[in-house]
């Protein structure tokens, strides 16, 4: 995958341990939102100097709305880990 070169996979492996609780948990919920966030900071980074890059632009939006879906499903099954992880990953409210 060239174009996620920067998301190598200790980096994921990394990122699934804090928030899934072990590497191999790669499907929680919480797991997916801190990796969706990490590839949405990097395309924001990447459309600041790209500014008419408009297929990572839409890209980004589909982005953001599936970690805008899991985050409602995650706050709708458990609250007390949907604050946490808002609270981990410096997210809103």
């Amino acid at each position: 995958m060239q174009y996620a070169m920067y998301l190598t996979k200790e980096k994921k492996k990394e990122i699934f341990k804090k928030f899934g609780g072990r590497e191999e948990n790669t499907g929680s919920p919480e797991s997916q939102i801190a990796l969706f966030t990490m590839r949405i900071n990097h395309l924001t980074a990447h459309l600041q100097k790209n500014k008419k890059d408009f297929v990572t632009q839409r890209a980004l939006l589909k982005l953001v709305g599936k970690r805008r879906r899991l985050l409602k499903y995650l706050r709708d099954t458990d609250i007390e880990r949907y604050r946490k992880l808002l609270e981990q990953l410096g997210l809103r409210k």
